[in-house]
């Protein structure tokens, strides 16, 4: 199978084989893509239903959803599109009547459109206005974060968020700058961070700004924010037999799905001495994978961006 990608919205899915094979797509089945992107994985999915079947999609971009409607049109009844945070997908559809889902996939992070996209903001490669919102007209943009919050706040986002040695020192010189003029562009933003990190820091690893410019994506979306509970919830909204799939981007949130799945597999919280389980929490389910599924090499080198993508599995008990 080609690996799907969008003309227009200009997104190329990651392992889009390996996620939708993972999900065991059933003809009658309900399905979720909770991060719809450019719909190469939503496309795959609706090509493998029959006409019961069903496929829900949530994205919080209106280009996405866009791009999302125009892809799927031929599907028909069989897909129903949402302007929403998949971490509002289970009420949503409970709401519609919805009684349970047999797959759910979510691709986290930023889309390549989003990305290449000047006007968004998201780049350190090209200079726009500092925005980064995944939803354009919702919320603060990245220039509203870089000018309201405080040197502490800042620190905090740059070090748990984009794990920067720096981030001290980074925040301090935004604060500074501020008392001047607002740090309003991308540009702007990379010539503090140059002036800050030492010289042979810059000389190793990524780029100076890949961290920050993390961070402030993932803060400004408030990505992490909720997402175990949320993934907590999906799975109980499982029907019994069904798959959660979920592809990471960065250690983050690579660390929250592993942890919940885990959680989920092994829900005793007796003491480790005790000889028998007394605390009555059963297995929501199991990992499918143990070890997470990666790109290929061949993706990798078609797609750059895939390389630090990680795929991990879980399957709600119940089904033989």
């Amino acid at each position: 199978m080609k690996n799907p990608a969008s003309q227009g919205f200009g997104h190329i899915s990651v392992m889009p084989e390996e996620a939708v094979e993972a999900l065991k797509i059933r003809p009658e089945g309900q399905y979720l893509d909770g991060t719809l992107g450019g719909a190469g994985h939503a496309a795959e999915i609706a090509r493998r239903l029959g006409p019961e079947g069903r496929l829900y999609g949530f994205d919080l971009d209106a280009d996405a959803i866009a791009e999302a409607t125009e892809r799927l049109k031929d599907e028909g009844d069989k897909v129903r599109l949402f302007r929403d945070n998949f971490k509002n997908a289970v009420s949503v559809l409970k709401e519609a009547g919805v009684p349970a889902l047999d797959g759910i996939l979510l691709d986290l992070g930023v889309s390549s459109h989003q990305i290449d996209d000047p006007a968004r903001g998201f780049s350190y490669m090209q200079d726009a206005p500092l925005d980064m919102r995944m939803a354009q007209d919702r919320g603060k943009t990245a220039a509203d974060l870089l000018q309201e919050e405080t040197e502490e706040e800042l620190t905090r986002i740059f070090r748990d968020y984009g794990e920067e040695r720096f981030a001290k020192a980074i925040a301090h010189r935004i604060v500074t700058q501020r008392e001047e003029a607002p740090v309003a562009t991308t540009e702007e933003l990379n010539e503090i961070i140059y002036a800050t990190v030492p010289k042979t820091a810059r000389k190793k690893g990524s780029h100076p700004s890949k961290r920050v410019f993390q961070a402030l994506r993932i803060a400004v979306n408030e990505e992490l924010t909720g997402l175990d509970e949320s993934l907590d919830e999906m799975i109980g909204f499982l029907a019994p037999g069904g798959r959660i799939a979920v592809i990471t981007f960065h250690s983050l949130e690579d660390r929250i799905v592993k942890q919940c799945f885990r959680r989920n597999e092994n829900p005793c919280i007796c003491p480790p001495q005790f000889p028998v389980c007394t605390c009555g929490r059963t297995p929501a389910g199991k990992q499918v994978t143990r070890k997470a599924i990666v790109p290929s090499e061949e993706e990798i080198g078609n797609n750059t961006r895939a390389k630090s993508a990680k795929l991990r599995v879980f399957e709600r008990a119940g089904r033989n």
